[in-house]
């Protein structure tokens, strides 16, 4: 059973009872994230998101390690780009002693300038490696140009530079100004008692400012956009998107599982044709991405630094095959069964119910039961997918990113 509602001091919480696990997942989300920085604070919704595992007014980093271990835990916490969940599982009967620890850390956090220099060390390493792995680093850089000129567009994790210039009082002030009570919501998952669990964070989390000030969504009309990054690689990384669907839009789950039939699987048509028949790329896939205001859609190929072409020309053929030839249902019937399938998976432990439960009620204002999205699922029909497929045929529509040893006009490739 699902219970939502909204603690006395203004903060929602939703909760999911689960009487025969032995475990609880405990969660706060926070809505924000790289859509509510600006330039000079690039970066400080994950920076933040770091600094409070570094101490407490009552506990040091190692004493929150110590804490998490002794009643059997695990912690951690991540930063997308509309929101920031930490999250804490341990059993069931450690309940309290697991909600006093993310309590401790979310209001009481020391932001210490020296434990603050050290982690600015730790996250430029973390950049590093985000742009050592080429196929992070082009889904990073697609997100960039699909969203040029919205929030979206913003990079989650910063600049080394923008890094620098993040003090303990921009921290302050951020917190203040999005850390607020109408801005968290809570969310547990497991084996509990709701009532004791409202009172765990009922008194709390009043030291947090009231409301968030409200802002508004900037818009940018999207065109094309390509951006070539020329490095000692072995293989090309090549990334193409444009703009896809909120989560809100009823066309949500058509184009989640035209994506599906593109290239969410083994037996997917780009992969069975671009790896399996031509032999062009070891991984190739799609994906579709959704927020709150839109979404998008990108195609990933990893293909040999002579290929470059053969690739584009193998994904462009797929995309005109879809718009001519429609899909079979069949393929329908097996992404509906692949699409549910991965969606029971990870409602199967805790943590997948408690994000899950967690998510849609910050970023939508409400939850979705599994029957509903089930229900969803399998009444989207072949007249939906032949109109929602019309939104992602057309490649000169896609917006380009390649990584790659060669200087290449891929501009050029694509529009040709």
């Amino acid at each position: 059973m699902i219970i939502n509602k909204k603690l006395n001091c203004g903060v929602r919480i939703v909760m999911e009872e689960i009487p025969y696990v032995q475990s609880v997942s405990i969660g706060i989300w926070v809505k924000a994230g790289s859509v509510d920085e600006t330039a000079k604070n690039s970066g400080i919704s994950h920076f933040i998101e770091h600094m409070l595992f570094k101490g407490t007014e009552n506990r040091s980093a190692k004493k929150i390690a110590e804490d998490v271990d002794k009643i059997g835990g695990q912690i951690n916490a991540f930063t997308g780009k509309e929101a920031t969940c930490y999250y804490l599982k341990t059993l069931a009967n450690n309940i309290d002693k697991a909600a006093d620890i993310l309590v401790d850390m979310f209001i009481n956090s020391k932001f210490d300038e020296e434990e603050m220099e050290k982690e600015k060390r730790v996250v430029c390493e973390e950049i590093k490696m985000i742009e050592d792995s080429p196929e992070d680093d082009a889904h990073d850089i697609i997100s960039e140009l699909v969203f040029k000129g919205n929030p979206l567009a913003k990079s989650i994790i910063g600049t080394p530079k923008s890094l620098q210039g993040i003090t303990r009082r921009a921290i302050k002030k951020y917190i203040a100004e999005e850390y607020t009570r109408d801005n968290i919501v809570i969310s547990v998952c497991g084996s509990f008692d709701p009532e004791h669990v409202c009172e765990l964070f009922d008194c709390k989390l009043t030291a947090l400012s009231a409301e968030k000030t409200a802002k508004g969504f900037e818009t940018a009309e999207y065109k094309p956009n390509y951006k070539i990054k020329v490095k000692d690689i072995e293989q090309s990384h090549l990334c193409m998107g444009l703009k896809g669907l909120s989560l809100d839009d009823g066309r949500y789950y058509s184009l989640v599982l035209l994506n599906n039939i593109m290239g969410g699987s083994m037996s997917s048509r780009l992969f069975q044709n671009i790896r399996e028949e031509k032999g062009l790329a070891y991984s190739v896939y799609s994906m579709s991405s959704s927020f709150s205001n839109t979404g998008y859609f990108n195609i990933y190929a990893g293909v040999g630094h002579d290929r470059i072409k053969d690739a584009v020309i193998g994904i462009q053929d797929e995309l005109k095959r879809l718009k001519a030839e429609g899909i079979t249902s069949e393929e329908l019937d097996t992404a509906k069964e692949q699409l549910k399938g991965s969606y029971i998976f990870s409602l199967e432990n805790v943590n997948g119910r408690m994000f899950s439960i967690g998510k849609n009620m910050l970023l939508l204002n409400r939850i979705y039961t599994p029957e509903e999205v089930m229900v969803s699922i399998d009444s989207v029909t072949m007249d939906d997918i032949r109109e929602i497929s019309e939104l992602i045929t057309d490649i000169h529509n896609y917006s380009g990113v390649l990584i790659g040893r060669n200087k290449v006009d891929l501009k050029k490739i694509m529009q040709s």
